[in-house]
């Protein structure tokens, strides 16, 4: 995780890390994850901070924790297509937010979009 270009809250930037994760399949239903205080070492963050963000996922189903078992990426199929969801529309609002200035015409903006993100495919093939 790099978190050195982000102005988020640590723990926020953790939460959408294990989102952009389970948004690509990284993460499975029912995976076991890092225990906070192993999260913690890996990522030289004190461990409150690991459990504040293990209690949001929690708070928004993303991660289950039964007792003395470790915590779990959650099996509600629901929950888990809208991590999905939630990062493309985000991505969205901030890509309209900073374009919007501009007065680009709707289609030059799609066409846009659409040539560079075939560019980006075909290089990442490439690579």
């Amino acid at each position: 995780m790099d978190r050195n270009n982000n102005r988020d809250p640590v723990y926020l930037q953790i939460i959408r890390y294990f989102k952009e994760k389970i948004a690509i399949g990284e993460l499975q239903p029912g995976e076991e994850v890092p225990s906070r205080r192993e999260l913690a070492h890996r990522m030289k963050v004190n461990p409150n901070t690991v459990q504040r963000a293990y209690k949001e996922m929690e708070q928004q189903g993303l991660i289950y924790t039964e007792r003395n078992h470790p915590s779990k990426i959650t099996t509600d199929i629901n929950a888990l297509g809208k991590v999905r969801d939630e990062l493309i529309v985000e991505a969205v609002d901030n890509f309209v937010l900073s374009v919007r200035s501009i007065n680009v015409p709707v289609e030059e903006l799609l066409e846009l979009v659409r040539a560079k993100y075939i560019v980006q495919d075909d290089e990442e093939v490439k690579a």
